[in-house]
Parts: structure tokens; sequence; C-alpha cells
């Protein structure tokens, strides 16, 4: 559904260093890149892009945005957090299970944007979990 994504920053090389680093264990590999974009593809035909704000003003990371990274393993999940935080990410949530079915981990990478970097087995098992999680929560608030 979504084919690729454009992250904003405010320096291009830092950027190209952070996500070099954090897209590897993934398996991203740098597409292309020019003076002011640079754009990752992973596996698939799915991009990352990162670029410099074509309107000239600072980038600004998005109030409620949130860019999610599909790994392959719970341990790629623990690498890649590792690695963010190693190359200047602050966390937002340290690797664990916040669904029965999904792994995640949550950081800002240095120009502010939240990342999710996750592992789960399918999109319909992650369905299943949410919504025995949401019924489980709506039972306990109705309950006496």
């Amino acid at each position: 559904m979504i084919e690729y994504v454009t992250i904003g920053t405010n320096d291009l090389d830092a950027s190209k260093r952070f996500y070099d680093a954090v897209l590897e264990p993934l398996g991203g590999r740098l597409l292309i890149a020019s003076p002011k974009m640079i754009f990752y593809c992973g596996n698939g035909d799915t991009m990352l892009a990162i670029a410099i704000p074509y309107d000239g003003q600072s980038c600004s990371a998005g109030n409620g945005s949130m860019f999610g990274l599909r790994a392959t393993s719970h341990a790629v999940v623990d690498q890649v957090y590792a690695t963010a935080l190693l190359n200047g990410a602050t966390s937002e949530g340290a690797p664990g299970f916040r669904t029965p079915e999904m792994y995640i981990a949550y950081f800002r990478d240095p120009c502010g944007n939240k990342l999710a970097v996750y592992d789960m087995p399918s999109v319909d098992a992650f369905a299943a979990g949410a919504r025995k999680m949401v019924q489980d929560m709506i039972r306990q608030e109705v309950a006496p």
C-alpha cells in the first residue's frame, strides 16, 4: 500500500551516516543520493527518502507521525534499536512486546523523527491480537 516515505533532515550527511547504519540490518541499501535527497530501498519496491525540505525552512518532526521499519526477527529489532542509539537516536521505548504478536522498539533519529522497528508474524495475526486486547480493555472498563 505505501511504497515510499520521506523524512526531513537539516543535515543530509549526518542523516546518511545514521540511516546507513540503522537500515543495514534491515536489508536497506542506498539507492540514489543527490545534494538534497537520498533514497534507500528495502526488500521489494519500498523506499525511504531522507530530504532537506524544499521550502528552505528547517525540518521539524511531525507531531503524531511515526515511521515503521519491519525487521525479520526479534534479534534484528534489538540490533537496530541498539545501532540507532549508538548513532545519535534517543529512546522512545525499549524493545519488547506491545501485543502478544508484535515485538517493537521506538526511537527518534537525530532530527527528532520518530521511528519504530518491529517484528510480527503477519498483519492478520497482529490484527487478531489487537482486537482481543481492545475487547479485554472494554470488558475491564464495563465491569462493576
